[in-house]
């Protein structure tokens, strides 16, 4: 697949909810998913099946999602950039609104990283 192929499969997965499609078809085994942490530092996960676990793990906090949103793909080279966000209440952090943009590289028709700024 192209970059712009990943795209605009990517983006027509993330408006629906199914991430963890989108895992298992676009991402190679070997991705890695850098963000901050709660404690607002970068860290970084290693394979695919970690960066599940991380979907997975996020998913348990959400008490109750009012409203997301995911923009257009904007190409760049190798790179895919989408801006998401989520009107979200958490489990014992109350009502929020999340918004971030996403950063994704593509080498040999597959994402090989992912990185979301706040």
């Amino acid at each position: 697949m192209s970059t712009q192929e990943i795209a605009n499969r990517l983006y027509e997965l993330c408006k629906q909810g199914q991430f963890e499609t989108a895992q298992n078809e676009l991402y190679a085994d070997d991705s890695t998913s850098t963000e901050h942490n709660m404690q607002g530092s970068l860290e970084t996960v290693n394979g695919i099946a970690v960066i599940k676990e991380k979907g997975k793990h996020f998913q348990s906090m959400v008490e109750e999602m009012h409203s997301n949103f995911t923009n257009e793909p904007k190409i760049f080279g190798k790179y895919i950039f989408m801006e998401m966000g989520m009107d979200v209440t958490m489990k014992g952090m109350g009502r929020m609104n999340m918004n971030e943009m996403c950063g994704y590289e593509v080498k040999d028709g597959k994402i090989i990283s992912e990185r979301f700024y706040y």
